[in-house]
């Protein structure tokens, strides 16, 4: 193996390396390896390619997903100071009522908290009405069956 080339003294270039094959390549001469070398030593390779870009897929994977989790947890700060503030805004609505009768103060955080009931009961019905259309994936079973079919029409056939 030779060395790396070092850039000059002040150069901000990096050296260059060679190449560094990931398996020992044996010295041979032209004919003298079997068919049976020649596949053995290129499914070696392949089995060396796949599992590099399958390394190299799980690290860019990662890189990434740890992006997405960094990214989502402003998400989650933010949802969570939106949730804590709808508290003032209800009371800042009750308030607002308490204006229009201000001797009944109740009245305002009545009516506020009857117009909160009737909207969760509203989405909590159209909750129930989306979740009643859910739907066993039929074709996904369907295809399971035959698949188990052929599988087991091929058993029966090799007997």
């Amino acid at each position: 193996m030779t060395r790396p080339e070092q850039p000059a003294s002040g150069s901000s270039t990096p050296p260059i390396v060679p190449s560094i094959p990931l398996n020992a390549e044996p010295v041979r001469q032209d004919g003298d390896a079997s068919v049976g070398s020649l596949v053995k030593e290129v499914s070696t390779h392949v089995s060396t390619l796949v599992r590099a870009e399958v390394e190299l897929a799980k690290t860019e994977i990662t890189a990434e997903v740890k992006k997405g989790v960094q990214g989502s947890v402003f998400f989650v700060v933010a949802g969570v100071v939106a949730l804590f503030s709808l508290f003032f805004f209800f009371i800042a609505v009750s308030e607002a009522f308490n204006l229009i009768w201000p001797s009944q103060q109740w009245a305002g955080y009545a009516v506020t908290f009857g117009l909160m009931i009737l909207f969760a009961g509203l989405m909590g019905l159209l909750g129930y009405l989306k979740v009643r259309k859910i739907k066993a994936p039929e074709r996904t079973i369907e295809s399971a069956k035959e698949s188990v079919a052929v599988f087991s029409r091929g058993r029966s056939d090799a007997a």
